[in-house]
């Protein structure tokens, strides 16, 4: 998407303040934020992106070889709402050793120009998922499947942020397709879908794990896999 027709992070911000029936804020407070995060699903760091407003660096501590890999998430979709609320419970109480984690360095491939693509990559980014991690997730949450390649393409503006993709990043991200079409002014799928709860959980969770290890995530992939066999 060229840079044109990217507004300025307050027209964006307003948009969702809009379908959040918010009156809109600039600059925006924290409390303004936690209240439109509440509406839209969207995290209150997300929305620091929308606002092109910094991201406390703690956010951007990771182990870069983890991530929700798609065996967590296949398991996460797959299992009972109470199920997953036990997943989400014991992934909320880990946190990683001290000195696992490193500032994340976005790769050279990674330097985006402005656009909507390149927002919702780094909204990805911050869950720790790269590429190859957002397309297996979106695969399996959405059945939008397309190569890591393409996903990049789009935070690089040169694939367009379409419908289907509209449905990908919004499901991965675990909101309301609304909420990104009224965000980009994408015009959305005709069958204008909520996420299934199983989705929005699974979302959750990929948040919750964001700053956890390799090893901390087979460990919790090993235990939802317990769960569903209960």
């Amino acid at each position: 998407m060229e840079p044109s027709t990217y507004p300025e992070p307050d027209v964006r911000l307003a948009r969702l303040a809009h379908l959040a029936a918010l009156p809109p804020a600039w600059p925006p407070t924290g409390e303004f934020l936690d209240d439109l995060a509440k509406r839209t699903g969207l995290h209150a760091h997300d929305l620091l992106l929308v606002a092109d407003l910094p991201v406390p660096a703690t956010a951007w501590l990771f182990d870069e070889t983890a991530g929700a890999s798609s065996s967590l998430v296949w398991r996460s979709l797959a299992l009972t709402a109470s199920a997953r609320q036990l997943l989400r419970a014991r992934a909320s109480s880990m946190s990683a050793p001290a000195g696992t984690l490193a500032p994340w360095q976005p790769r050279p491939y990674e330097q985006y120009p402005p656009g909507f693509g390149s927002l919702l990559l780094r909204m990805l980014a911050l869950r720790n998922l790269n590429w190859s991690g957002a397309a297996k997730a979106m695969c399996l949450m959405s059945g939008v499947c397309k190569a890591a390649s393409t996903i990049g393409a789009v935070g690089r503006g040169v694939k367009e942020l379409d419908a289907e993709m509209l449905d990908g990043f919004a499901a991965t991200l675990g909101v309301p397709v609304a909420v990104l079409a009224e965000l980009t002014g994408v015009r959305p799928s005709p069958e204008l879908r909520e996420p299934a709860p199983e989705v929005v959980d699974t979302a959750s969770l990929i948040w919750e794990i964001r700053h956890l290890t390799r090893e901390q995530e087979v460990a919790l992939t090993e235990y939802a896999e317990v769960l569903g066999g209960r």
